[in-house]
């Protein structure tokens, strides 16, 4: 969908019909966060991990230990899908299972010094290759980004604490599991 500008502040897309102001802010922050989403990925070093297992290292590490359903749910794949994460994961030695405290009947997922060693090595490679980037750019390119960095993190923490419906617990809801054992659509 193509989106043009017309008087009065409002758009027009590609098939005549007008946009509120938010849904255009809303339709360019989706398009850019694809872009940035394909950059990220490309800046990943090649470590052996998925890109799923690398973002559920990077919530354990955040959130502390945690149920295996609510990974699931958090990351976007299916249970069965997040089972066969975490056991890679435990079999790399980058994360433990444990009895949670309150109640023994109930496995926690906990990242492993391994595991905060490795993200802490991917996350310095792609920092240096953002470093790369970020030269590239002008004074107030540069400075543009560092002003939209509090918005970025109000927008994560929003959807965190009350997930947009049809988000990543829906969709572990509706997730196929593929024949790998990911799931359809996985990061």
């Amino acid at each position: 969908m193509e989106v043009s500008e017309e008087h009065g502040g409002r758009s027009v897309d590609s098939e005549g019909h007008r946009e509120r102001p938010a849904e255009t802010l809303a339709a360019g922050v989706v398009a850019a966060l694809e872009r940035l989403i394909g950059l990220f990925r490309s800046l990943s070093p090649a470590s052996g991990l998925s890109l799923t297992s690398a973002a559920t290292l990077a919530t354990l590490d955040r959130s502390g230990p945690s149920r295996l359903t609510w990974l699931a749910g958090r990351e976007g794949v299916t249970q069965p899908g997040m089972t066969q994460v975490i056991t890679r994961l435990e079999d790399a030695g980058l994360v433990a299972r444990a009895a949670d405290p309150a109640d023994g009947r109930v496995v926690q997922v906990r990242i492993t010094a391994d595991g905060r060693a490795m993200l802490a090595r991917r996350r310095a490679v792609r920092a240096e290759r953002v470093a790369g980037l970020l030269d590239r750019l002008s004074p107030d390119e540069r400075e543009a980004l560092a002003a939209a960095l509090p918005a970025m993190d109000a927008l994560v923490n929003a959807e965190r604490a009350e997930p947009v419906a049809g988000g990543a617990l829906a969709n572990a809801e509706r997730a196929e599991p593929t024949a790998a054992g990911l799931t359809i659509g996985e990061r």
